[in-house]
């Protein structure tokens, strides 16, 4: 079996159990978009110059950027990434994007978040990226975390308090 982000089967056995794109239509095989309202927390960003490729419009990595951003803020905002009093950390496992439209700078962005899986060990998170007022993503992504222990890398069981915080994005 192949090995993980971070070197362990864990890691990637997350990924394979969880390889199926979001929100698949099984009759088109195509992703369906989640509205706007489907996502239960909200940041506002902007594109930069910087953001556009020789194409004119967001290179993809910018979007995965973004993904890791919107995911990252509400753990802060929330509690859950206090990196020097969490008995865990985590580890990204699996992320991906799927593209509906493209984008520019200059352009508002609105990234959307909530819970689409909670594990034992692991948490996945579905994200909108949307412009301005727009209730159809631009882009959808999924991001999946797997919390381990910081020394050797094993999975840690998620805490009680951190289970509970998390479902409030569901």
């Amino acid at each position: 079996m192949p090995l993980g982000c971070c070197g362990k089967r864990s890691c990637a056995e997350v990924k394979r159990l969880d390889s199926k794109p979001i929100n698949m239509n099984p009759s088109t095989n195509k992703v369906t978009p989640y509205a706007r309202d489907e996502y239960l927390y909200h940041i506002h960003i902007t594109t930069r110059w910087m953001d556009n490729d020789v194409y004119g419009h967001v290179n993809n990595v910018i979007y995965y950027s973004w993904i890791d951003t919107v995911v990252n803020q509400w753990l802060i905002e929330n509690g859950l990434l206090k990196s020097d009093k969490n008995p865990s950390i985590g580890l990204v496992a699996h992320s991906e994007c799927n593209y509906f439209s493209p984008i520019a700078y200059p352009s508002p962005v609105v990234l959307g978040l909530k819970l689409a899986h909670l594990g034992n060990s692991s948490v996945h998170y579905d994200v909108g990226i949307f412009v301005q007022e727009a209730l159809q993503p631009i882009a959808q992504g999924k991001f999946v975390h797997v919390y381990v222990d910081p020394v050797n890398h094993r999975p840690t069981p998620l805490s009680e308090t951190f289970k509970h915080t998390l479902e409030t994005l569901r």
